[in-house]
């Protein structure tokens, strides 16, 4: 157990700590970009294409999910190395901000992607039903019907997913990511300096604490309306 009192808290570099707290909440933020952006997609279209569905297509289902699958299947660390030669031809490095957030999103993609998925399997059957009936074309059925009913479900995959994302950037500290992850191994663990490491864990709980708060409250506020 930590003794707190044994920690010098006076040789804290508090610029390092606001500019790794920055650095994870850069990844963090770009990389849940992407993530929307490849998940959102990517989830609408294996649940369109899964059976008895829109654009029911059992061959395209069984490769996206095939792919999805063996993607989350990975650890993340080990994803983190395997992707170090596509980062360093992508981005031009494997390290810092910049070099993390490819096998960030990478990681996150499919996960988002599958939450996405089960959303959109809670939407009620009705729904698509009753747009079929009035002839609705599909891609219409898709985007005025379907994603605004599980917009609350899509905002709570959306909040998991961020929260996720922490985690996985204070990891990427391993390989020299940025961040706090960074900072915890370099100082907290490798150079024993127990403070850093107590204050990285502190503030990773706090930004955790707020992404879930935040995504609460947009989730209840739009299952009111």
């Amino acid at each position: 157990m930590i003794d707190l009192s044994m920690i010098e808290w006076s040789s804290i570099e508090w610029g390092d700590i606001a500019l790794a707290t920055w650095e994870t909440l850069v990844m963090t933020g770009v990389s849940l970009f992407f993530t929307v952006l490849i998940g959102l997609p990517l989830g609408i279209l294996l649940f369109v294409t899964s059976q008895g569905q829109l654009l029911e297509q059992r061959a395209l289902y069984r490769v996206l999910s095939f792919v999805a699958n063996v993607l989350r299947s990975v650890p993340f660390l080990i994803l983190l190395i395997v992707m170090i030669p596509v980062t360093v031809i992508l981005i031009g490095t494997s390290l810092g901000v910049e070099g993390a957030i490819p096998p960030l999103v990478v990681a996150t993609s499919p996960f988002f992607a599958r939450l996405v998925e089960n959303v959109l399997r809670e939407v009620d059957r009705g729904v698509i039903e009753a747009c079929q009936a009035m002839g609705i074309r599909t891609h219409r059925i898709i985007f005025g019907a379907l994603l605004p009913e599980a917009l609350p479900g899509l905002l709570a995959a959306t909040t998991v997913t961020a929260i996720t994302l922490i985690s996985y950037a204070a990891m990427s500290g391993v390989i020299g990511g940025g961040g706090l992850g960074d900072l915890a191994i370099r100082f907290g663990y490798q150079r024993f300096q127990t403070e850093v490491m107590v204050i990285t864990v502190a503030l990773l709980v706090v930004l955790v604490q707020l992404i879930q708060y935040a995504g609460d409250r947009l989730v209840l506020h739009f299952s009111r309306k």
